[in-house]
């Protein structure tokens, strides 16, 4: 007995010493500094294309819809953008949302200033959240900045404005930031909407063409007005740590398509599962979805995209580690590509996605294993029999725990799991089927079918 007091006192003097000896250099650190606003620990989000939303396509006609969404468990509305459209060289009949023609202005198709903070404030008064899409990697041509501060734009050769390099957005012109000067601008406009209107936050349009230190120190600015959350339209790990909460992955839209309809299997999809766990910050926020405005209008639906995975697929968004996105329409099954530039309003219907999209909403909100970074469970990878067509996993925190299981094939399967360390008693989230779940828990699927056990 003595001994082994004995040892195990030099164990602890042993590990004491050496801690002293170790510099604080090499302990780990946080990546991510900003602090993400309490409430977006667990949240949803939506984006709404205003101009197609209702026939009349205003703030106002919006608002209608806002107990709808909320019942579903929306907790985000993000608006695209909301400001004037430029008349020069604009695209179609309408223009592009995103040919901003005054950065403090409210588009008059959609009403009024005093329209849309009233809808912030509805919004507000649900219990949801609002952040408005944010354009300013380039403007109209027709804004009044090229007319007054011209020396705030890039120029080609000859000495003129020019679209954002190497693309063809011919509506826009490009902004030029190692203008110190713009760069105040653009901060004092962002700053305005969370003063004038009391919004939550932003959506950055093509976030990475933008300098980082740009949004670094926007961030700051904004976040000594109120709390914001950002998201970024960019898949990058530098805008995770001073300055977005969250950014797009466009890497499982991907890899989801390729194992859906495009006959590659889901090694990809398994690398990304991978990469997320190993390189994604812990405390990172990543948007994952089946559609956005972009998909939508320029890449094809999501019945296009994933065939017969659809269903699965829009599951895959609401279990994995992210923030899942629905867009506007695809709770009444919206099958075509809005038109852009024109009015072309969304047809409102009774769908099951609708009910799809409420109850991973709703469990997203309640079991913790499925919160947003930090607070969120780490995907650990359950192997079993048919590896090559069927992708499993745990996630659990404080007790709350997920078990979901896709058969990304067209043929029925009978799976057997290496479950053994995943014991326990769930209910199946749609049938509400109760599982025991034992060492090497055995499932029929069906083509394209999931299964996501909820543990009691």
């Amino acid at each position: 007995m003595k001994t082994k007091i004995l040892v195990l006192f030099l164990v602890i003097l042993s590990q004491s010493f050496f801690s002293q000896k170790i510099d604080k250099k090499y302990y780990p650190k946080d990546y991510v500094e900003i602090t993400h606003p309490e409430w977006s620990k667990n949240a949803t989000i939506y984006e709404v294309n205003l101009r197609q939303y209702t026939p009349e396509g205003t703030f106002k006609a919006f608002e209608k819809h806002l107990p709808r969404l909320k019942s579903m468990g929306v907790d985000i509305i993000w608006l695209m953008p909301i400001h004037p459209i430029g008349e020069k060289n604009k695209k179609g009949g309408l223009g592009s949302y995103y040919s901003v023609k005054d950065f403090r202005g409210v588009n008059p198709e959609f009403g009024t200033m005093q329209d849309f903070k009233n809808l912030v404030k509805k919004i507000h008064e649900m219990g949801m959240y609002v952040i408005i899409d944010w354009v300013g990697n380039h403007s109209a041509w027709d804004n009044s900045l090229a007319t007054t501060h011209p020396h705030w734009y890039t120029k080609n050769r000859d000495g003129n404005f020019q679209p954002t390099p190497w693309y063809d957005w011919d509506d826009v012109i490009d902004f030029d930031y190692e203008n110190p000067e713009f760069r105040q601008y653009m901060t004092e406009s962002l700053k305005f909407w969370v003063k004038e209107a009391n919004i939550d936050g932003y959506r950055a349009d093509v976030a990475g063409f933008i300098p980082v230190d740009f949004w670094e120190n926007a961030r700051k600015e904004l976040d000594q007005i109120k709390p914001v959350f950002m998201l970024a339209e960019w898949e990058s790990r530098d805008l995770y740590k001073k300055s977005f909460d969250m950014t797009y992955s466009w890497t499982l839209f991907d890899k989801l398509k390729d194992a859906t309809t495009q006959n590659k299997g889901i090694g990809g999809l398994v690398e990304y599962l991978a990469h997320d766990v190993g390189s994604v910050p812990r405390n990172a926020y990543r948007m994952v979805f089946t559609d956005n405005h972009d998909m939508n209008s320029w890449n094809g639906t999501p019945q296009r995209n994933f065939g017969k995975g659809l269903e699965l697929s829009i599951v895959f968004c609401g279990v994995v580690n992210g923030m899942p996105l629905m867009y506007s329409g695809q709770e009444a099954g919206l099958d075509r590509s809005l038109k852009f530039f024109d009015k072309d309003p969304i047809e409102w219907k009774d769908h099951p996605h609708a009910a799809l999209f409420t109850t991973l909403f709703h469990l997203k909100h309640k079991n913790q294993a499925l919160w947003n970074g930090k607070y969120g469970g780490e995907m650990v990878r359950i192997t079993n029999d048919k590896m090559d067509k069927v992708i499993s996993f745990h996630r659990e925190k404080n007790n709350d725990a997920v078990l979901p299981i896709f058969n990304f094939s067209n043929e029925e399967l009978t799976v057997t799991l290496d479950s053994k360390y995943f014991q326990g008693n769930y209910t199946e989230l749609f049938s509400k089927e109760k599982i025991q779940v034992k060492e090497n828990y055995i499932v029929s699927l069906k083509p394209w079918d999931y299964k996501v056990l909820v543990k009691d």
